[in-house]
């Protein structure tokens, strides 16, 4: 149908056709994860489901769609399957060698996973990590929980936040006795002793 158009028009309809399945293919990506959030954000307020998984169940998401709209436009623009294929059998041999190269990264993802499922804290909880017996460590709220770190928010002698944040490596918390207060009460140990009338 299209050869019975102008020459121009054809020229027209070979640039902007691709043009518009790429749009398209950002567009459904976009609609995709907008969806996949609004599910997400239903569970956790229906059916109770943790912050930490949401989160992570959001960030994977997210990839995967990224990554498919990815092949898709670049299929659209001409890349064969097979330079894909080869492509992502190379970049995945790299990251194995990478991968072994980099254990404590590993570790530190795996330890992830174990704080998700075991859930030895959650997110506003304050915790302490114990150098050894009953020695104080590293203690603050707990504001976020990543692939890598577990972020926590220092609590002053006057139990408002100081502000700074300490990153701790996730691996650290199955080395260390953790010690754990739900909620977003200061725990009153770490609070200074109140003053005696004796004065």
């Amino acid at each position: 149908m299209t050869e019975r158009l102008p020459t121009w028009v054809q020229d027209w309809l070979g640039t902007v056709l691709p043009i518009g399945e790429v749009l398209l293919v950002l567009a459904v990506a976009w609609l995709l994860q907008r969806l996949v959030r609004a599910i997400v954000r239903r569970l956790v307020a229906n059916r109770g489901l943790p912050l930490e998984m949401a989160t992570v169940l959001r960030r994977v998401s997210a990839t995967l769609i990224s990554c498919a709209a990815v092949l898709l436009v670049l299929e659209r623009m001409g890349v064969s399957g097979t330079v894909l294929w080869t492509a992502f059998t190379g970049f995945a041999a790299v990251g194995a060698v990478a991968f072994f190269a980099a254990w404590s990264v590993l570790s530190n993802i795996f330890c992830t996973v174990l704080i998700f499922s075991t859930r030895p804290f959650r997110l506003q909880d304050h915790i302490e990590l114990l150098e050894n017996g009953e020695k104080p460590g590293l203690k603050g709220r707990v504001v976020d929980i990543n692939l890598i770190y577990t972020t926590l928010l220092e609590v002053g002698a006057d139990a408002s936040d100081e502000g700074s944040v300490l990153q701790v490596p996730n691996s650290l918390f199955f080395q260390r006795t953790v010690r754990r207060w739900r909620g977003q009460g200061v725990p009153a140990r770490w609070l200074p002793p109140a003053p005696s009338g004796d004065g």
